[in-house]
């Protein structure tokens, strides 16, 4: 009976697997269980002080109430900043939207861009709420490859997925899952084939700041100055994931359907985490530079380890802090081996599964944790393979 009051939009979407994974492990925590998580994609860095005293100091001040649904003036003038000597991108404030969290601006974007119908390119593997956000907006996601290599598109397989119903093709690199990028050159034939196509670009660089090996990171928005919307946050690089702060910055026309759509359902970003960002981006990168270091470490131990795995190979990603290793050789499914390393290992891991079809055969590791955890993480995996294929 109560079936019917629900709508398809919201039967059409699944949990999500990572916080559905994440919700087991606090369960599991709760009965004394030590498990080790490696499902979680959150830094485990404390927020940086001065971006901490930085709200303390906003609360003092005030900074508790409503403001400009856009986002501060002067948080929105830092970004703008930001987007021209770092990504190269000119954008004016008032361009540019606040949201709380960048998640949400991806559902904003969606819902403010997509109409019912509509096709929207996601990438395969890719985060799994691409899919839901485009679904909650009436779209259809469709899925296109995104490999395991230093080049991941193939350009081909995406034009054929281009029909009269193709309204957006979304990007996400520095990738998650995969912790692939994309090229400068890459970005150039994107952006040549939504010109040809006319599509609306979503580019995802939340990850940004977090690429090893000399990587660099460009913006697709820094090559094609219209129909592209530059989706960023502060969550990953200066670990707030708890401020639910990000912002999105693109053509005029389209942010202000997104205004109307934030002024309708959370009115604004809080206010004094908006004063922390605003630290965030003209205090001291230190401690992102420290951060970035150690993540650097903390790769080549999990990379290293993991290859060393009877039925494991995994390739080293360019930036995140993911590992997507290929696990088809232990002849478990991503979800049965992700189950078994939980159950009898006590370590939780994201089963590639939840990132589209091509992440089956693959599970997805943060090393967002310490070392020693990642040493005693891996130390348990093997026993409890061994164990099994004994």
């Amino acid at each position: 009976m109560i079936d019917r009051y629900i709508s398809e939009k919201a039967k059409s979407i699944v949990p999500s697997i990572t916080i559905s994974m994440a919700s087991k492990v606090r369960k599991m925590k709760a009965q004394g269980i030590d498990v080790i998580s490696l499902e979680t994609g959150e830094p485990d860095f404390d927020t940086p002080e001065h971006i901490i005293d930085a709200a303390y100091n906003a609360m003092k001040e005030g900074y508790t109430h409503y403001t400009d649904s856009r986002g501060i003036p002067e948080l929105r003038e830092a970004i703008k900043n930001k987007l021209w000597k770092e990504n190269k991108i000119k954008v004016d404030v008032d361009e540019i939207i606040v949201t709380p969290g960048a998640k949400y601006g991806i559902f904003l974007t969606m819902l403010a861009t997509i109409n019912s119908g509509d096709e929207v390119l996601i990438p395969n593997p890719g985060w799994h709420s691409f899919e839901a956000c485009v679904k909650a907006a009436g779209g259809i996601p469709v899925r296109y490859p995104f490999k395991m290599d230093e080049s991941p598109l193939n350009f081909e397989s995406i034009e054929n997925k281009i029909t009269h119903k193709t309204k957006m093709i979304l990007l996400n690199y520095p990738s998650n899952p995969t912790g692939m990028t994309l090229s400068l050159d890459e970005l150039k034939h994107i952006a040549d084939i939504a010109e040809e196509n006319d599509l609306l670009i979503l580019s995802d660089e939340i990850y940004e700041k977090i690429v090893f090996d000399g990587t660099k990171h460009y913006s697709i928005g820094s090559i094609k100055n219209n129909g592209v919307v530059t989706l960023n946050g502060f969550s990953k690089t200066y670990a707030m994931t708890g401020w639910r702060i990000g912002y999105i910055a693109g053509d005029k026309e389209i942010i202000d359907q997104i205004l109307k759509l934030q002024q309708h359902s959370v009115t604004c970003a809080c206010a004094f985490a908006q004063k922390a960002a605003v630290s965030a981006l003209l205090g001291s990168q230190e401690a992102v530079e420290e951060m970035v270091e150690e993540y650097k470490r903390r790769r080549v131990l999990l990379v290293e380890r993991l290859n060393e795995i009877p039925g494991m190979y995994c390739p080293k990603p360019q930036g995140t802090f993911y590992v997507f290793p290929d696990i088809s050789a232990t002849g478990f499914s991503s979800m049965d081996l992700a189950d078994l390393l939980l159950e009898r290992a006590h370590v939780s891991t994201t089963p590639g599964k939840a990132f589209g079809s091509l992440g089956e055969g693959h599970l997805r590791l943060s090393f967002a944790t310490s070392r020693e955890n990642i040493e005693k993480a891996l130390e348990k995996m093997e026993k409890a393979l061994i164990r099994v294929w004994r």
